[in-house]
C-alpha cells in the first residue's frame, strides 16, 4: 500500500493509523536550481525521503507543497517565492489544526527548502503547537542531518546527487558548460556566470552513482527523528 495519503481511501488512512498514528508533511518550492535541475527539486526530495522514512515507521504522507518562502533566488525565472511566511504558516496551521482534531499523534513537519526564513517558520510552528498538545509536531530538514562529505547547498553536489538517487532522469549535468578557468569567479548570481544561481560545490563534480546511498542515509536519519530516536 502506498503511504501517500492522497491515494487512500478512508479505510485505508483508518488502518494506517491504528498501526502508527503519524503524518509527514513534506515542504518546498518551486524555484530555480540552475540548468542541470528541475524546479521542483525541494519538494521532490522532501516528498520522497518522507514517503522513505514512512515505509520504515509507519504513518502516512501528506501531498508536497509547492510554495516556500526566504533565499536568495525569489527573482529567479520560474521561481514563485513567498516574501514571508505570513501566506503559508496559516495554511500549515490550519492543517495541523485539522489533523489535530482528527487525533493524529504525531507530525513531522520535514523540508526540503532551507533558507533561514521557512526554517524559522517550521520551527516557530512546531513552538506553538508543543504548548497546545497532545498532539506532538517535530520540525526538521534536509540540510539538518550531518552526512559526512556532503554539505548542504542550493543545486551545487548534495543537491544533485541527492535527486540522483531518487529522480536520476531529471538530472542532466551536461545541461552545464565544461569547466574553465573562468568558473570560480564568486559572483554567481550573475546571469551569466555557468553556475547561475549554485550555492555551494560545483554540481559538475557529483557522482550520480552516490545517489542512492545519499538518500539512505537521509531517509533513514529522517525515520530515526520521525519517531524520536535522533
Amino acid at each position: 500500500m502506498t503511504r501517500a495519503i492522497e491515494m487512500l481511501r478512508p479505510s485505508q488512512i483508518r488502518s494506517a493509523f491504528e498501526e502508527c498514528s503519524l503524518v509527514y508533511l513534506p515542504l518546498g518550492t518551486i524555484e530555480w536550481h540552475c540548468e542541470h535541475l528541475p524546479v521542483g527539486l525541494d519538494a521532490l526530495t522532501a516528498r520522497d525521503l518522507c514517503l522513505l522514512s514512512a515505509e520504515v515507521t509507519g504513518g502516512l504522507v501528506w501531498p508536497a507543497l509547492y510554495y516556500g518562502t526566504g533565499g536568495d533566488h525569489g527573482s529567479y525565472p520560474w521561481t514563485v517565492m513567498m516574501e514571508s511566511s505570513e501566506h503559508l504558516a496559516p495554511l500549515l496551521r490550519k492543517t495541523l489544526n485539522r489533523l489535530a482534531e482528527l487525533k493524529v499523534e504525531r507530525i513531522v513537519l520535514f523540508s526540503g527548502h532551507f533558507a533561514g526564513d521557512q526554517l524559522d517558520m517550521i520551527d516557530q510552528l512546531k513552538g506553538e503547537f508543543e504548548k497546545l498538545g497532545p498532539m506532538k509536531v517535530l520540525a526538521t530538514a534536509v540540510n539538518r542531518f550531518n552526512i559526512p562529505d556532503f554539505p548542504p547547498d542550493h543545486a551545487g553536489r548534495f543537491e544533485t546527487t541527492l535527486l540522483a538517487g531518487l529522480w536520476p532522469e531529471t538530472v542532466k549535468l551536461d545541461a552545464l558548460p565544461a569547466k574553465t578557468n573562468g568558473d570560480d569567479r564568486p559572483d554567481r548570481h550573475d546571469p551569466s556566470h555557468p553556475l547561475w544561481g549554485v550555492i555551494g560545490a560545483d554540481p559538475r563534480d557529483a557522482v550520480i552513482s552516490d545517489g542512492p546511498k545519499l538518500v539512505s542515509e537521509i531517509a533513514s536519519k529522517l525515520a530515526a527523528f520521525a519517531v524520536g530516536r535522533d
